[in-house]
């Protein structure tokens, strides 16, 4: 073993045994571990006109009671929002962003206005196009992430926190991290699997959902995929300000940070498998149990796989059914209900129904198998994870974007977010506590050690 091989052993070593701290201790001082309270609902920290998440009433007697989940932005629910553009067959993600950067609702000419603004600011840099194309980055949220921070350089005035250069920084945030994402993993391809290598330009005439998939695989999409991913995105686009990636965002906001490095941050945050990256997990999972289940419709055979699951003694040996559960949602999640319903249609359109009555199946089996075994200390449902991945492969996205999709969508958030961080009065920087539980030491001279 080399010398410097032995000493990161031993540092680890020593890392694990200063990190152990007694999980009673967080008890009995009543520490807010994870910021979450006894009843696993959040810390209260702060107040925002942006988005609402419902999913339980609180009784006078301080129980929770589930009720069916509600989503909100800026005051109007999601299903009324979404509702109108799928009855309408229409694209509805530009209309909704720009309710969640300007708190209303746009007429037909703004939302016209709105497209244009974006489609106009969509083609990147020189610079950053060559940088992605040079680059030889194996993650594309990395890369991601690398690219908004390069374009700090690029912007005149990068640390001006005035409204009006907000919501411009906005707007060009928004409008090219789709064309990032579909040129970085068409290089990714090119790179890694030696296929040819596409640069498509934006086109006026497409929607926001629209553009995205051109960019990515030319016109080799139908109508309905194209509306499905808008749902898609105005889906992920806000969930209230406590997320971790939004509460990143809002917390490096406070600190008058420029545009970029908060945004790289919210990226940062989103990447990680217990946020953002949950979405890969479930489609792993629900690969795995299409391989091992011989017989779809058989929910013995289903139930005997997810008991598996939930003793680790499958799939990854967590002992966790991915997609099932929310911290905040308790009956339903109200964006995987409309998400289920784009879901079937898609399916009856690619011929793959068997596989949607599966998953419905998988859903149901899920939660009854939880509550039988863990008992109903907390009331389940499918959450948006669970079928946002089933939707992608329909759409036949590959998984490396999964989760740099959900940047793309919750970029307008994050940035509805800190520009409300910015501008309320009175605002001060976040800056929690942590109590330090380690013992007074004498300090020993190192002659002496």
């Amino acid at each position: 073993m080399k010398t410097g091989d032995y000493l990161i052993y031993k540092l680890s070593d020593q890392m694990k045994k200063c990190t152990k701290i007694d999980a009673e201790l967080f008890r009995k001082l009543d520490v807010k571990r994870g910021l979450r309270n006894e009843d696993g609902t959040g810390v209260l920290v702060g107040l925002t006109n942006i988005g609402n998440v419902v999913g339980y009433d609180r009784l006078p007697d301080g129980t929770l009671k589930p009720i069916e989940g509600k989503l909100f932005f800026r005051g109007y629910e999601i299903s009324d929002l979404v509702g109108s553009i799928l009855d309408q067959k229409r694209f509805g993600f530009e209309e909704v962003a720009y309710l969640l950067l300007s708190g209303n609702l746009p007429d037909k000419e703004e939302v016209s206005e709105f497209h244009r603004l974006l489609v106009e600011n969509m083609p990147l840099e020189k610079n950053t196009l060559l940088h992605i194309i040079e680059l030889e980055g194996r993650d594309i949220m990395n890369i991601l992430s690398r690219s908004v921070l390069e374009m700090y350089t690029f912007d005149e005035n990068p640390d001006d926190t005035s409204r009006e250069n907000l919501m411009r920084q906005s707007i060009e945030l928004l409008s090219k991290i789709p064309t990032i994402i579909a040129y970085a993993f068409n290089m990714l391809r090119h790179g890694g699997q030696g296929r040819s290598l596409h640069i498509r330009h934006p086109q006026k005439e497409l929607s926001f959902a629209e553009n995205f998939l051109f960019m990515l695989k030319g016109k080799n999409y139908t109508e309905l995929e194209a509306r499905t991913l808008d749902l898609m995105l105005i889906l992920h686009s806000e969930h209230g300000g406590g997320n971790n990636s939004t509460f990143t965002v809002r917390v490096t906001s406070s600190t008058g940070t420029d545009t970029y490095s908060s945004i790289a941050a919210g990226i940062g945050s989103l990447k990680g498998p217990k946020h953002g990256g949950a979405n890969l997990k479930v489609a792993q999972m629900l690969n795995y149990l299409k391989n091992a289940v011989n017989d779809w419709t058989d929910e013995d055979e289903i139930v005997s796989h997810l008991e598996g699951i939930l003793a680790k003694k499958e799939l990854d040996g967590m002992g966790l059914l991915y997609g099932i559960g929310h911290a905040v949602y308790t009956l339903s999640d109200p964006r995987a209900v409309l998400l289920k319903k784009l879901a079937g249609e898609l399916a009856s359109e690619k011929h793959r129904t068997k596989e949607f009555e599966f998953l419905q199946r998988v859903e149901r089996l899920a939660i009854q198998t939880v509550y039988r075994i863990k008992g109903h200390g907390k009331t389940l449902c499918a959450n948006v994870d669970f079928y946002s991945g089933f939707v992608y492969d329909l759409i036949d996205i590959p998984t490396d974007i999964y989760t740099p999709l959900f940047a793309m969508s919750r970029i307008v958030g994050w940035c509805a977010h800190r520009n409300e961080e910015l501008n309320f009065e009175g605002r001060r920087i976040i800056r929690p506590a942590y109590r330090c539980v380690t013992e007074e030491r004498e300090y020993i001279p190192i002659e002496k050690r």
